[in-house]
């Protein structure tokens, strides 16, 4: 498998239900092979049969691709909700070479060639391009606590192990967006966990709460403040152990043919076509007097040749490392020089010129004799068509990286194939730093490093010091809030932080920086407004059609866009769950008052019409629409959209009453003017006994009429089998608190999965004994709500949305707003928000916001306000975005705009102390931050911009 071993789970749990079965066989589709007639050696990751690809064979796959209609891995979401599949990732390959001596060599990669078994799929650049785990969302040191005023903490978890930590809080205002938050970082030996917890002004937080969210409850000793400033260089280094902000990537020209990294290296001049694509890549940059990052060259006496490509990208430096630039030896037919560079470099880009469109490139990852370089992209320019192909080599044990190649991998764009190649190469080498080899080496880094600082810092702590007098116990402190007497070493504390900031922007090493050359993208998750300024907060809701069906503490409403609410049950019926059939023109819903729970279905006929529109059902109304056996329940669920009969499970206490309609949906849809059953047309099929009282319910569909139903109880999910009530414990939580989330039925190349969420964690469960491998998400917020939408995962806490990759967990945006709450994602995602104020800003003051690197230092409670609805276009997120409604009060991001010839800009807002005032960064403002004994107030802001000239590319093209 391509995933960490830390992410896997420990070994399965015995069945301690009510009674023994084995697991059920959930059996994916047997697939056709295609034209692969030579077969040796070939591990596909996902568990096929052994099998290999020999040249013949992948020169037939490569014709197919050529042949192929342009297609998108996630265009099939709006038709098939929670499907995904990892082998748009590529598939593991045992690749045979021969060098010039006759030896072969072997390797084991994984291949992206952009094959897809269904040809279904839309355009190739629909694909989502993003960079994975941003610094700028995953920096939190240096974004959110250095250059402000927040608390440091040292400990040890278990004096027998002398298991140290660090822990490090602050409170924040999110990108301000009047949303305080506590934003807390726990860094121990193992790795460093993040986690952002509601702020609540009244009831103030501390530090042994906030361990106890990273599950640490029971410790020794209770951990000590560290009051020396010091501290944050070293926790700043102990962030930057999580990879390079800067990048270096190694291109190789290579003739087709050539079948050695010698031959490659002995190239000396490239092709015109060569040339063209060093352009596209970035900028000729001069190597002597070079002040920007380097990539390891020599900028002072051009040993390592005369001129480099170099180009920014979201905020990277990146430097090449070109073959033909590098110095060439006429007597050295190994070109150490330029072995030394680009066999080093763990991403390399290998130009194929003259190759026949039609076939394979010649090269392969063993032809390059480097233990280091784990990721091959190979491009090929096809001279007839005008198009840049591109197939991926990487290293079997480098993790899933996306983007996924396009179907077939053809880029007639050449702008979006320079984005989609450099954001395949970031995400490439931020994902080969999770293999054993670097993982174990900066394991050992961390671990050095945390045991070192914690023999420092503990027994200084641990001194008679006055101002240590702060119990385990005691409230995290309010910054306004401090003695007089700590008042200077606050002062001290900042200054140190927000010159320790200053430098490192001023060296270009940011990791919030957000200099680009990129191409503007609308992201595919940006909101648009459904309905402005709802007055009551939403309880449920589910979509029906292009309309909304909520319900509220004052009512239910039926919510179309640009229309004024529709109020059809009055306050009377207390709904707590809903559901739209559409299929089955059904409304189901659960409403509750203390103890006396009851389902009721009703007709969606009976809200249209013009003679429904007036009409207010009270609950008197609702007598004839009861579910007889519902009476006292507290949970139900359906089945899926898509099957073939609609299913629905009642949680009464302990009982679990299952229903079955009466009727197909293909006969809804054929007869729905004759089907008028409410009640009446839900069968009672049976009872089933639950362990205990179900907190969450899942009804999962089977592939031969196995379904299953999936249980979640106080700690545990239970696996019942809806015919015969045999249970099977399917997952057992081992925590303190545990605060259950959802448990979403989801389907790998059509294989059942679970996707079991609670506290900070998601975790995906196989169901089939044979696929047994189990994955684990960690959440920066406890979400409330999750929603799947291949390719993304989405977490919706009270006040963000955590997007996340399915394929492996890996951040790609949070959004910050307040008041947040799902209302449903059964088509498109509905959400609803008081946000408001925050989106009607200027562009100017909406960039500031969103890249301040420091969040103001007193977060501040907002008052009540009306909500907005927003929705989320499934079609987006599966890669067809449309521009047919402008966004423009997304929260997202906008981009900087261009100012006259400048190639990329960018602004850094430093939060420096308390008095109001913003200043252009002068010398002066410099020299005072940098000068230790200079005692004045500080600025509150210092507005740095810097800029870059460019004579070849504009910032917005």
């Amino acid at each position: 498998m391509d995933f960490d071993c830390s992410l896997l789970c420990g070994p399965r749990l015995r069945s301690k239900s009510m009674s023994s079965c084995k697991r059920p066989n959930y059996k994916r589709p047997v697939s056709i092979e295609k034209g692969l007639r030579e077969q040796v050696l070939r591990m596909d990751f996902l568990g096929h049969r052994p099998r290999t690809y020999t040249q013949p064979a992948l020169n037939t796959l490569y014709e197919g691709h050529r042949r192929r209609a342009y297609s998108s891995p996630a265009s099939d979401l709006a038709a098939r909700r929670g499907v995904f599949s990892r082998r748009h990732y590529g598939s593991v390959e045992l690749l045979c070479s021969c060098d010039n001596d006759g030896v072969e060599n072997a390797g084991r990669f994984r291949v992206e060639t952009g094959d897809r078994e269904v040809e279904d799929f839309s355009s190739p650049l629909n694909s989502p391009v993003h960079l994975e785990n941003p610094e700028s969302q995953t920096r939190w040191y240096f974004r959110y606590f250095l250059g402000k005023m927040h608390q440091n903490y040292v400990g040890t978890i278990d004096s027998s192990s002398k298991d140290p930590f660090f822990l490090s809080v602050v409170v924040t205002d999110a990108n301000n967006h009047n949303v305080p938050q506590y934003r807390a970082i726990l860094w121990r030996t193992t790795g460093t966990q993040k986690i952002c917890l509601p702020y609540n002004p009244n009831k103030p937080n501390t530090v042994k709460a906030i361990l106890s969210h990273f599950d640490l409850h029971k410790l020794d000793k209770g951990p000590k403040e560290i009051f020396n400033p010091e501290i944050q260089k070293e926790l700043l280094v102990l962030e930057e152990q999580e990879g390079s902000v800067n990048f270096k990537f190694g291109v190789v020209y290579c003739k087709d043919g050539q079948s050695s990294d010698d031959d490659m290296y002995n190239n000396e001049i490239g092709s015109p076509e060569f040339q063209r694509f060093l352009n596209l890549l970035g900028d000729r940059v001069p190597l002597k007097g070079w002040e920007q990052f380097r990539g390891g060259l020599d900028v002072k006496t051009n040993s390592t040749g005369e001129e480099s490509i170099y180009t920014v990208y979201e905020g990277h430096e990146v430097m090449f490392h070109v073959s033909t630039m590098l110095p060439f030896s006429d007597s050295n037919k190994q070109q150490v020089e330029r072995k030394r560079h680009i066999g080093n470099d763990i991403v390399n880009i290998i130009y194929v010129d003259e190759c026949d469109s039609n076939k394979m490139p010649s090269f392969r990852p063993s032809s390059m004799k480097t233990q280091f370089t784990h990721i091959f992209a190979v491009v090929t320019f096809d001279k007839d068509n005008g198009v840049y192909k591109l197939i991926v080599y990487s290293e079997e044990t480098v993790p899933l990286f996306g983007p996924p190649l396009p179907s077939p991998p053809v880029f007639e764009d050449f702008d979006e194939f320079r984005d989609f190649l450099l954001v395949k190469l970031l995400n490439g080498e931020k994902a080969a730093f999770n293999t054993p080899v670097f993982a174990q080496k900066r394991h050992r880094t961390l671990e050095m490093l945390i045991r070192n600082l914690h023999e420092e810092y503990l027994p200084e702590s641990s001194k008679n010091n006055m101002l240590n007098r702060r119990a385990f116990s005691d409230v995290i402190p309010d910054v306004h809030s401090s003695r007089r007497k700590e008042e200077a070493r606050c002062a001290e504390f900042l200054r140190i932080g927000q010159a320790l900031k200053l430098k490192i922007i001023l060296k270009g090493d940011a990791p919030t920086s957000m200099i680009t050359t990129g191409l503007l993208r609308r992201e595919p998750w940006e909101p648009q407004c459904f309905h402005h300024g709802f007055p009551y907060s939403i309880i449920c809701g589910d979509s029906w059609g292009d309309k909304l069906i909520v319900a509220t503490e004052a009512g239910t409403f039926v919510i179309e866009e640009d229309l004024p609410p529709r109020l059809i049950f009055d306050k009377t019926i207390p709904i707590k769950q809903l559901t739209v059939a559409e299929p089955y023109g059904l409304l189901i819903i659960r409403s509750e008052k203390g103890r006396e729970g009851r389902i009721n279905v009703f007709r969606l006929t009976e809200f249209e019409g013009e003679q429904n529109d007036n009409l207010v059902r009270t609950k008197a109304d609702c007598k004839d629409h009861k579910m007889e056996r519902s009476k006292g329940c507290h949970l139900y669920a359906v089945s899926r959209p898509g099957g073939s009969h609609l299913r629905l499970i009642i949680a009464v206490g302990k009982k679990l009453l299952l229903y079955t309609w009466k009727h197909s949906a293909a006969w809804a849809a054929w007869c729905h003017s004759t089907d008028t059953d409410t009640v009446d047309g839900f069968q009672f099929i049976r009872e089933l006994q639950a362990f205990e009282q179900p907190q969450l319910i899942t009804l999962i569909d089977g592939s031969h009429g196995d379904n299953q139903i999936c249980v979640g109880y106080k700690s545990q999910y239970d696996l019942v089998n809806e015919k015969n009530g045999d249970t099977l414990q399917l997952y057992n939580i081992e925590a303190n608190r545990v605060n259950m989330v959802s448990s979403i039925d989801i389907y790998e190349d059509d294989e059942a999965e679970l996707l079991l969420t609670y506290n900070h964690i998601s975790h995906f469960q196989k169901l089939t004994e044979e696929s047994s491998q189990e994955l684990d998400f960690h959440w920066n917020s406890e979400p409330q709500a999750m929603v799947c939408a291949f390719p993304y995962i989405m977490a919706f806490t009270p006040d963000t949305i955590e997007i996340r990759l399915i394929i492996n967990g890996n951040l790609v945006h949070t959004m910050t707003m307040p008041d947040l709450g799902l209302i449903t994602s059964k088509c498109d995602v509905y959400f609803i928000s008081s946000a408001h104020d925050m989106y009607i800003h200027s562009p100017t003051e909406r960039c500031k916001d969103a890249y301040s690197f420091s969040p103001p230092p007193s977060p501040s409670v907002h008052a009540a306000s009306p909500f907005n609805i927003y929705k989320i276009p499934l079609l987006c997120l599966a890669g067809q975005i449309t521009n047919d409604k402008p966004l423009h009060d997304s929260p997202t991001t906008p981009q900087p705009q261009s100012i006259g010839s400048l190639r990329y800009s960018t602004f850094y807002v430093l939060n420096i102390a308390q008095t109001p005032v913003v200043q252009v960064l002068t010398q002066e403002s410099i020299s005072r931050l940098a000068n230790p004994h200079h005692t004045a107030p500080v600025y509150t802001s210092l507005f740095l911009w810097k800029t870059t000239m460019s004579k070849r590319r504009t910032f917005y093209k």
